[in-house]
């Protein structure tokens, strides 16, 4: 199985990452947007393993979510990968609570190299990836208008839980199935 960590968008958020999505998806037609059932902020990406480890990453999520009362983040930006200028990937990065998401980050680092798991050791930035491009570049005038699409201000995301999820592949696409979730403590 395909396993990845991450915090689900709840539908309300959604919404308003869609207008984002759409507003970019005109300025940059060639983008291939992230499905909105898809938006997620990425904890840790863990690949292929055995189906038989699922026990042991909800254990790990267990501890990384011990004594962190829920939260808030909020969309704040758009970004890309490796950078705006030349992206493959376009994100939304976040502000708010963003001690406890990195509380979060490295507690399940910490249990993946327990787990004896490889872990990215790339700095993490909290994003949600919401459109792939390929091979392009974006002038500064572009640019601008990007930064303009997050000028709005966004409804808080509320952050309760924790999930531990399967990607599976499905002709070129994956499908994400939630295997797991954790409740913040309330």
């Amino acid at each position: 199985m395909r396993f990845f960590i991450a915090l689900e968008i709840p539908d309300v958020s959604r919404d308003e990452i869609e207008k984002v999505q759409e507003k970019v998806k005109d300025l940059i037609p060639r983008v291939r947007l992230t499905e909105p059932e898809k938006l997620h902020l990425t904890l840790a990406f863990i690949g292929v393993q055995p189906d038989n480890i699922r026990a042991s990453l909800t254990k790990v999520i267990q501890q990384a979510a011990a004594l962190i009362k829920p939260f808030e983040i909020t969309p704040a930006y758009l970004d890309g990968f490796p950078n705006i200028h030349s992206p493959n990937t376009i994100w939304i990065g976040v502000k708010g609570d963003i001690d406890k998401l990195l509380l979060i980050r490295e507690r399940i680092k910490d249990g993946l190299k327990e787990t004896n798991l490889i872990v990215d050791e790339r700095r993490f930035t909290p994003h949600i990836a919401i459109a792939k491009v390929g091979n392009i570049h974006i002038d500064p005038r572009s640019e601008n208008t990007l930064a303009s699409f997050m000028a709005k201000n966004f409804a808080p995301i509320k952050i309760s839980s924790i999930k531990l999820f399967e990607s599976v592949p499905n002709e070129g696409f994956h499908s994400h199935n939630t295997l797991a979730e954790v409740k913040l403590s309330s």
